[in-house]
Order: structure tokens, then C-alpha cells, then sequence
């Protein structure tokens, strides 16, 4: 069976690979749809955290601040419909693509919440 704690790691792990993958695409056309597919699975870890981890089963302290930067990025940060709106027309211009993922990863950094997560991963 698996602990509370390793659940935990195990998601706020694959929130660092989506953003690791993300740091690694090469901008060539056609990769938009790549960045769109690993930013919803992101988004999609970071909304497991935020609805489902109970803090007061996280006996690290430093849990709290981190749900709060995940839900202010989840509040904040709307790439789905501009990628949406953006894939028909620019998919294969390399510096929208670029643009865009660089977006992606600049609100991921927002807040030092990668860092965090890093942080938290490290203590669990």
C-alpha cells in the first residue's frame, strides 16, 4: 500500500518531468500540440494537489504555501484557449511555438512554485 507522503511525491514528481519536457522541446513546427498535450497533463497534476491532498496528512509544514501557489496558478494562468486559438494558424511558426512554451514555463516558475515543488519532493 502506498503512503500518503509517496502519493504526494509521485504527483508532484511528474509536475517536475511535464516541466523538465518542457524545457527540453526543440521550437520546430508542429511541436504546439506536444506543449498543449504535457501543459494539460501539468495542469491536470496540479489540480489532483490542490482537490484532493489533505495538508493535515502532510506533516511538512512546508506543504501549505506550496497549495497555495498551485492555486493561484491554476487561477491565474489560461493557456488552453490561446494555444486553441493559435494552433491553426502559427502551429508551424517556430517563434510563436517557442513564445508560447516559453509562456507556459515562465508561469510554472511564477512564485518560485517549481522550486517548491522540488523542495517539497526533497522531504518527503
Amino acid at each position: 500500500m502506498v503512503s500518503y507522503n509517496e502519493y504526494l511525491k509521485k504527483i508532484l514528481s511528474q509536475i517536475l518531468d511535464s516541466y523538465t519536457i518542457l524545457k527540453e522541446i526543440h521550437d520546430k513546427p508542429g511541436e504546439l500540440e506536444r506543449i498543449n498535450k504535457i501543459m494539460l497533463k501539468t495542469n491536470g497534476f496540479i489540480k489532483v494537489v490542490v482537490n484532493n491532498i489533505d495538508e493535515k496528512k502532510i506533516p511538512q509544514s512546508d506543504f501549505k504555501p506550496l497549495q497555495i501557489k498551485l492555486e493561484n496558478y491554476l487561477e491565474s494562468y489560461f493557456f488552453e484557449k490561446e494555444i486553441e486559438t493559435m494552433a491553426p494558424l502559427y502551429s508551424n511558426d517556430m517563434h510563436r511555438v517557442k513564445n508560447m512554451r516559453l509562456k507556459i514555463i515562465e508561469a510554472l516558475e511564477d512564485k518560485k512554485m517549481i522550486e517548491s515543488v522540488e523542495e517539497l519532493i526533497e522531504k518527503l
